[in-house]
């Protein structure tokens, strides 16, 4: 009998050879730091919600090989993702998941890691948002009168775990790997940005992650995990509502942050949503307050790193042209850039979101194709390199033992 690879390693096999991971290719958490293999760890990224959809198809599947050649190529190594497309609830799981394993074994192959976000907070017409939690919960005999019921009625926290660990627990058919030993994964997400405003005091969110956190964390040790929450905050920091854009959701950026297993923070930047009414001038303003506030907030009263997991500008609206996104792109860039240089919490920014060409049915306003967007695209480049100079190395080619 052969013997067992050790504590710390993984045994996989990826197209039929042997291949052993060692667990220290899992990113950690250092104090307000990302590590990997005991250095620092910046990156910049993406989100590309549709890779899973889109790889259920394997003819489709060389769009997610292009995309993640382009991210390797400047040195973006992380990308956000969804990881549901739940249809029903006696198949959580259905044809998508099979694409996801492709996902996870390409970036793998490519050198990318992946945040997997478990549930959509918003209709997205593909599944796994929480509103199709509550009617299978309806359709099974609860009386339930708000979607944001999904936090506290007990079925569908049972529908919800039941998601995580059939997605946790699985193993990949491409790799032979189980998804909760695969460090390919940078992360779990809980939700893509959570909100209850039907209850503002934020008591709603706040159990819901305690519960949910400790539910993956016991199934997953090995991963880090976020909320994915935008960073609104609440009421435990009256103080600082002042930042919050006019409006709040129910979530409390400094009180959700500090639930144990919560591992690392997470803002989102839209203030051509979030203060339509307002200028560009003010905007940009709106801009650095609230990157500011979250970057003081994360260092000194969390102690956490942060991650800017969505920013992005729209094309759609009355009177853009291209230096409007050029101008925010690099707003948020040098910020982070600078608040990482000076070593403080900020890890990186993934913007919202990369298409390749030919996905014209995936525009929303707010994609970038690198390939046409030229003059975004060398912003984004030039983050990237300046970014991963920080690790002292290229990890988008060192990392889970490429080299």
């Amino acid at each position: 009998m052969a013997a067992s690879p050790p504590a710390d390693q993984i045994q996989r096999v990826d197209g039929g050879v042997s291949v052993v991971v060692n667990g220290q290719d899992f990113v950690r958490v250092r104090g307000i730091h990302f590590e990997l293999r005991g250095r620092p760890f910046y990156s910049n990224g993406f989100n590309a919600y549709w890779l899973m959809n889109v790889a259920a198809d394997p003819e489709q599947r060389f769009r997610i090989t292009e995309a993640f050649q382009q991210a390797a190529n400047p040195g973006m190594s992380i990308v956000r993702t969804w990881a549901f497309s739940t249809l029903d609830s006696d198949h959580l799981l259905i044809s998508p998941v099979h694409g996801l394993d492709f996902v996870l074994a390409e970036a793998r192959r490519n050198g990318v890691y992946l945040i997997l976000s478990l549930v959509n907070n918003f209709d997205n017409n593909v599944g796994g948002e929480k509103y199709r939690y509550v009617q299978w919960a309806i359709e099974r005999g609860q009386s339930i009168s708000n979607v944001d019921e999904f936090f506290t009625n007990e079925l569908v926290r049972g529908f919800y775990r039941d998601h995580v660990r059939a997605v946790v627990t699985r193993v990949n058919t491409f790799t032979n790997v189980t998804y909760r030993d695969d460090p390919t994964i940078f992360a779990w997400e809980l939700m893509n940005e959570p909100r209850s405003p039907s209850d503002l005091s934020g008591r709603a969110i706040q159990d819901w992650v305690t519960t949910m956190a400790s539910y993956v964390k016991s199934l997953d040790s090995n991963h880090l995990l976020e909320i994915g929450i935008e960073g609104f905050y609440g009421y435990s920091t009256p103080n600082r509502l002042q930042y919050n854009p006019g409006f709040q959701i129910g979530t409390d950026y400094i009180r959700n942050n500090q639930i144990p297993g919560i591992d690392f923070t997470t803002i989102h930047a839209y203030p051509d949503q979030w203060t339509q009414e307002s200028d560009e001038q003010s905007q940009l303003n709106f801009l650095n307050r609230w990157l500011q506030s979250h970057i003081q907030d994360t260092a000194s009263i969390l102690g956490k790193p942060l991650l800017v997991a969505e920013f992005g500008r729209s094309v759609r609206l009355d009177g853009y042209y291209t230096g409007q996104r050029d101008m925010f792109f690099s707003t948020i860039y040098n910020t982070i850039y600078g608040c990482a240089q000076s070593e403080g919490p900020c890890a990186g920014a993934l913007f919202w979101h990369l298409l390749v060409e030919g996905m014209e049915n995936y525009s929303d306003g707010y994609e970038v194709i690198l390939s046409e967007h030229t003059s975004t695209a060398n912003i984004i480049l030039q983050q990237s390199r300046q970014i991963s100079s920080l690790r002292g190395q290229n990890y988008s080619t060192t990392m889970l033992g490429l080299n």
